[in-house]
């Protein structure tokens, strides 16, 4: 194997994880962002609950895909959701570190992006 498909391979497993991990946390319903979700939205605590498992369902989906079959424009909205979901957390009253702390979480993605973008 050469190291660009070992490249490849090592940033689809770690975006994968990522978005598995979070996928299963919010079809769970983790009360933390049940809360986040109402506090930023408005919605009332069955909505928050709904939303919050429809976007695990997707994430989990987008998990699987970029096992299966990365596509380019998918990785972005991945790294704009990661982007965005670690940006919650100062603007629920976190500290900015747990911000910085899952940079990981958009820039993965994005390096994956890049990577099929270069043409390797």
């Amino acid at each position: 194997m050469t190291n660009d498909k070992k490249i490849e391979w090592i940033l689809r497993i770690g975006v994968a994880g990522e978005f598995l991990g979070h996928g299963v946390f919010a079809v769970l319903g983790k009360a933390d962002w049940i809360k986040w979700t109402e506090q930023l939205t408005g919605l009332d605590t069955a909505t928050a609950t709904t939303f919050m498992l429809a976007v695990g369902v997707a994430d989990i989906l987008l998990a699987i895909l970029v096992l299966l079959k990365p596509i380019r424009p998918i990785l972005l909205w991945m790294a704009f959701w990661g982007f965005w979901t670690a940006l919650v957390r100062p603007l629920v009253g976190l500290p900015i570190w747990d911000f910085i702390e899952r940079f990981a979480n958009w820039a993965a993605p994005l390096a994956l992006y890049y990577f099929y973008k270069s043409g390797k």
